[in-house]
């Protein structure tokens, strides 16, 4: 049997663990409440998070399209790149598909002596890193232009009400 087969078998229980692991880089209580609330107006980011874990999941087994896996990745990465996480800890969800994997399958590809299969599908998540890391610096490139431009209106709001410049654009 195929690893590809093994992963759309245990598809729900994979997913669920693969999500219960990047839930726990979270505090505690934290963690409760997105795990728990599935409204999606009351628990965005958790219902989020899910959503999208589920998606790349789906992603990862097809390994088709760069675009789709990228945009997936930058809902998750938004999150965690606003957050108190260094880089690599907003994207090291990635690496936590890799243990799951290794938790659910090590031992008996190890013993059926089929742990290159293991190793060779790794190599998606290890891309999909690759990919992780470009979102990411992207989307923190994204939130620093928004603060320099957020400065950039409050000094010109300050000159205006000072009065030491002039508002030409209003006729």
């Amino acid at each position: 049997m195929q690893i590809l087969t093994l992963l759309e078998e245990k598809r729900e229980i994979l997913i669920k663990e693969w999500a219960k692991l990047v839930f726990a880089t979270y505090p505690a209580e934290t963690q409760k409440i997105w795990k728990n609330q599935k409204d999606q107006f009351q628990n965005p980011v958790g219902v989020t998070i899910m959503e999208h874990i589920e998606t790349l999941y789906d992603l990862i087994l097809v390994w088709d399209n760069a675009a789709l896996v990228a945009k997936s990745l930058e809902s998750i990465i938004r999150i965690r790149s606003v957050q108190n996480f260094s880089a690599s800890d907003s994207v090291s969800f990635v690496y936590l598909y890799k243990k799951m994997l290794r938790d659910a399958f090590y031992q008996d590809f190890q013993k059926e002596n089929r742990l290159n299969e293991l190793l060779l599908f790794e190599t998606r998540i290890d891309n999909l890193a690759l990919i992780a890391f470009d979102v990411y610096a992207k989307t923190r490139e994204e939130i620093y232009q928004l603060r320099v431009e957020e400065i950039k209106r409050a000094q010109h709001n300050l000159l205006l009400r000072a009065n030491m410049i002039v508002d030409c654009s209003t006729p």
